[in-house]
């Protein structure tokens, strides 16, 4: 079923096409690519279970030329413990002039377990290079991560490295999302806090999307915000990784995603200061010596990249959009709509 006006409106929404089936194009059939499910996860109660278990999974690894997405969080830290003498994958950004911090903790943790560290640098031309792949591959427009992940998986590749290991996956089982697990919403505040750009902000023709908050409606107006982040953000954030590693042929490894927390997540220690308490745990077991880093999102210049662009000039978007309003990730969304439809129209 072709409904342009939906998976536009899907996608300022939710970063992606909710509704499988529904697409901009007869011949475009987006796919949305599920995490494991949970009948195929392994429980863990406590720190050192996820220390046994994934050690496991890297025993069974072995004989494979590993490499490692880096960063400066505690995921991808924990993950470097179990990959001595491998390599590993570091963004850096704008000519080293975007978070140094990121790179100089990555590279103490790939110090430490002796892994070969290169850098992948990213600028406006990783957007250049690698936008139209992976919107190509998705049939969609995409998550401003996947142009440089595409980069970082093909130059991975190009080094001999035949499996990357990302920790993606660790906000989600563990309880990293503190600002999305900061209280007990109403549907609402939720969708208010969780919908990206609203569309009838930025269409001329735009589709509610509220129908996705109100299937996790709750009695006395309250959303099963764990279930709703299970069920639909799990998709949206895992599927940029997947595309982008599928379009570079890079199998794709993730551990924690093979994980889940057998215990309730303890909802008062999150909102206390300790989100994923258990892989914080884990990182004080692996490197007593550090303090904790604290969550920050995968970092892209994109403030800086579209600092003076004007916004949208195709007939979709609205002429009256106020830029100064919107954050450098939500243009990106805008930019990237446009980028997709201009896309379709050069392959019709």
């Amino acid at each position: 079923m072709v409904d342009k006006k939906y998976c536009m409106s899907s996608y300022l929404a939710l970063r992606y096409i909710e509704k499988e089936g529904v697409e901009f194009r007869e011949d475009f059939h987006h796919e949305l690519i599920k995490p494991l499910p949970e009948n195929e996860k392994i429980q863990v109660t406590t720190a050192s279970d996820i220390d046994h278990e994934i050690s496991n999974m890297f025993d069974s690894l072995k004989g494979q030329r590993l490499g490692l997405l880096l960063s400066g969080g505690m995921d991808s830290a924990c993950l470097a413990s179990y990959m001595s003498g491998c390599d590993a994958y570091t963004f850096r950004f704008l000519g080293r002039s975007f978070r140094q911090e990121e790179q100089e903790r990555a590279s103490q943790y790939a110090k430490k377990y002796r892994l070969q560290l290169h850098y992948v640098d990213i600028d406006w031309d990783t957007v250049t290079n690698y936008l139209e792949p992976v919107m190509r591959s998705k049939c969609a427009p995409v998550h401003s991560i996947e142009p440089q992940l595409l980069q970082a998986a093909l130059q991975a590749k190009g080094d001999g490295i035949e499996r990357l290991i990302v920790g993606e996956s660790s906000d989600l089982v563990f309880g990293g999302m503190d600002g999305l697990l900061a209280k007990d919403w109403t549907v609402e505040e939720f969708q208010n806090r969780y919908t990206f750009l609203k569309p009838e902000e930025i269409l001329v023709d735009s589709e509610d999307i509220s129908y996705l908050f109100e299937r996790y409606r709750k009695e006395n107006n309250s959303i099963d915000f764990l279930k709703f982040m299970d069920e639909v953000f799990s998709i949206e954030s895992s599927s940029s990784y997947m595309n982008a590693f599928r379009v570079a042929e890079m199998p794709y490894t993730d551990p924690y995603a093979f994980l889940q927390m057998a215990d309730e997540l303890d909802l008062n220690r999150v909102r206390n200061g300790e989100p994923k308490y258990l892989i914080r745990e884990l990182f004080a077991m692996k490197y007593p010596e550090l303090p904790i880093p604290e969550k920050i999102p995968m970092p892209r210049p994109v403030d800086q990249y579209f600092k003076e662009w004007g916004g949208p000039r195709r007939p979709e978007f609205r002429r009256d959009i106020d830029m100064k309003r919107y954050t450098g990730n939500q243009k990106w969304q805008m930019y990237c709509l446009e980028s997709f439809l201009n896309m379709m129209e050069k392959q019709a």
